[in-house]
């Protein structure tokens, strides 16, 4: 049984089929690139794999245990939607960073949210201060692996793109998830700032982290992925290794989508 599993995936808003039924999977310390045109599900897909969007179909499973079981829905508390969201990290186009709080904070405030939800169920003594002190060294620590150690009490606002999407990516890997998830991680950024988001990416690969990557920056994927997907109108329409959907695409739809955008590199 493969890590990640993702099984016949639908999704509509109104009328209109976003997702028609995807299937694929991921083992543990893949990375998986996903790449198509425009409101061709991407998004929609990465967002509907941790219940940030609500499916019609499907299940979503990790390490064999089914997260979301979307053909049986129910209403998850509060405590239970957000156990099951940790298996994924996100990392979004946008940052989504807390703008009155500074670099450490916006990376502590969850952390230390769940380590009180935690000894809550458990019913332990908690010492908040104790807690906050551990949960800032881990912070500190994941933000100087990502370059960032010059930069803890800044805010949002005194940072450049790059560095907000590198607090982004300490910020997710603070907890620990099983899967970390980037949605169009670049596609805010001016072009001479990609590539240090880009570079930190990259170095994620030899952490063994589970990774899905939603991107348009093609070389990129065909040189980080282990797995590619190309998606067309909502399906699965091409996957396999980088070299066989960059190198030997089989579909028409694949080879017209490639050759548009390398031409565009």
């Amino acid at each position: 049984m493969a890590f990640l599993e993702v099984r016949h995936i639908c999704k509509s808003f109104g009328r209109t089929e976003v997702l028609k039924g995807i299937d694929f999977s991921l083992e543990k310390g893949e990375v998986l690139s996903i790449i198509g045109s425009s409101g061709s599900g991407k998004t929609t897909l990465l967002r509907s794999m941790n219940y940030l969007e609500l499916p019609q179909k499907g299940t979503v499973s990790v390490g064999g245990e089914i997260l979301f079981d979307y053909d049986d829905p129910h209403k998850f508390s509060d405590e239970e939607l957000r156990r099951k969201r940790l298996h994924f990290g996100m990392v979004f186009q946008n940052f989504n960073l807390f703008p009155q709080y500074n670099v450490l904070d916006n990376c502590t405030l969850a952390m230390d949210l769940l380590a009180r939800d935690k000894a809550r169920q458990t019913k332990q003594h908690f010492d908040k201060a104790a807690s906050h002190r551990e949960n800032q060294q881990i912070a500190s620590d994941i933000l100087a692996s990502v370059g960032l150690s010059a930069k803890l009490k800044n805010y949002p606002c005194e940072l450049s793109g790059g560095q907000c999407q590198r607090v982004a990516i300490a910020r997710a890997l603070c907890l620990k998830p099983d899967i970390l998830c980037f949605d169009e991680p670049t596609s805010a950024l001016d072009p001479e700032l990609t590539g240090e988001v880009l570079r930190v990416i990259k170095g994620l690969k030899s952490s063994d982290s589970t990774m899905i990557i939603v991107t348009h920056e093609m070389e990129f994927a065909r040189n980080v992925s282990d797995k590619v997907i190309f998606m067309a109108d909502g399906l699965i329409e091409e996957q396999g290794t980088p070299d066989e959907v960059f190198g030997a695409p089989k579909s028409e739809k694949t080879k017209s989508f490639l050759a548009k955008s390398l031409e565009s590199i």
